[in-house]
């Protein structure tokens, strides 16, 4: 059964996130809320966190993993960026885009598109995500809570853990998140295409 963790949408208790973030160091894999919507999250290296991931959702090879990261300077060591596209990504971060660019070897090639050799990342602008970010202190490797059969992106924490209670490890609850995913953006090849419209204004894209 997943733990679940009732924590504080604004001011989360230290302790319950130290929790979830030793769930996720010891290999397990987590549903947390975002600034868009829920996802789902494990280690960066955890190869079987990331199967769980694509079990979940029935992913296929070619998509896009995101890296979730606290800061700039963690999102800089994963992926390549030229000085118009750092200029580009850094006025619309933290926020509810994912930007799809080349990888560093930073980043485990099972990661990566298997043609693009790219990788999705994200700076999160949510006060439970950002504190269980520091309290790791490497990126979360995530996913869209959003399931096979389903519309829409899950928003609450007591649905999720009742649908996905033997296929999580824990559920962190600090109530209602949003309901769209997040804008992703491809810059892998130096030119803005907007591959999905969602939460972030994608007009400064196109």
């Amino acid at each position: 059964m997943a733990r679940y963790l009732d924590v504080h949408p604004l001011d989360p208790q230290p302790r319950r996130i130290r929790q979830a973030a030793d769930i996720v160091r010891a290999g397990g894999l987590i549903a947390y809320p975002t600034d868009s919507c829920f996802a789902l999250g494990t280690q960066l290296g955890n190869a079987e966190g990331k199967s769980r991931i694509v079990d979940i959702r029935r992913l296929d090879e070619k998509h896009h993993f995101t890296l979730v990261c606290r800061d700039f300077a963690q999102l800089g060591q994963l992926v390549q960026l030229d000085n118009r596209v750092f200029r580009a990504v850094k006025n619309h971060t933290p926020g509810c885009y994912t930007f799809i660019l080349p990888a560093t070897s930073e980043v485990p090639r099972r990661l990566l598109h298997p043609k693009k050799k790219t990788v999705g990342v994200r700076i999160i602008d949510h006060p439970v995500a950002r504190l269980l970010l520091e309290e790791l202190g490497e990126p979360l490797l995530s996913s869209t809570l959003l399931l096979p059969d389903d519309e829409d992106p899950l928003t609450e924490g007591w649905a999720i853990k009742e649908r996905l209670d033997h296929q999580v490890d824990a559920v962190i609850d600090s109530g209602e998140c949003g309901l769209e995913p997040t804008t992703v953006i491809d810059f892998s090849d130096g030119v803005p295409e907007v591959m999905r419209v969602g939460a972030g204004d994608p007009a400064p894209f196109s």
